[in-house]
């Protein structure tokens, strides 16, 4: 079963998404602000990270610049998924490591879960 943390601050995404992505076989954590996720990020060495940009304490960037100094961890898939849509923070996070920039708005969950699947099948 592959294993996917789930960084989100939001109670009510967090709740839509872990459910979405049990259903269809995938083993879910949570963590809900950025210092916490960089600890279960190195403890859990998940398949997935699908990370949030805006977070409490440390936000995504600095989270996704951090796992790709990390020679352990550099290598991790990670899927943002953030509701900040401008050109510049798409290339920001595509250019700092992750494979794909999701905009919350413009993805249904079912959608965001296809493209999790997709994106885990494609290994």
């Amino acid at each position: 079963m592959k294993q996917i943390l789930l960084v989100e601050d939001d109670p009510f995404l967090i709740d839509i998404y872990t459910t979405k992505l049990k259903e269809v076989g995938f083993d879910v954590e949570v963590v809900n602000n950025g210092e916490e996720a960089f600890l279960k990020i190195k403890e859990l060495k998940p398949d997935l990270l699908i990370l949030d940009i805006v977070l409490p304490q440390i936000d995504g960037w600095e989270i996704l610049r951090e796992i790709r100094k990390d020679d352990t961890l550099k290598n991790l898939k990670v899927i943002i998924l953030s509701n900040l849509g401008e050109k510049t923070d798409v290339e920001k996070g595509i250019g700092l490591g992750a494979i794909k920039y999701l905009i919350k708005a413009h993805y249904t969950p079912s959608e965001v879960v296809e493209e999790i699947k997709k994106t885990l099948n494609s290994n």
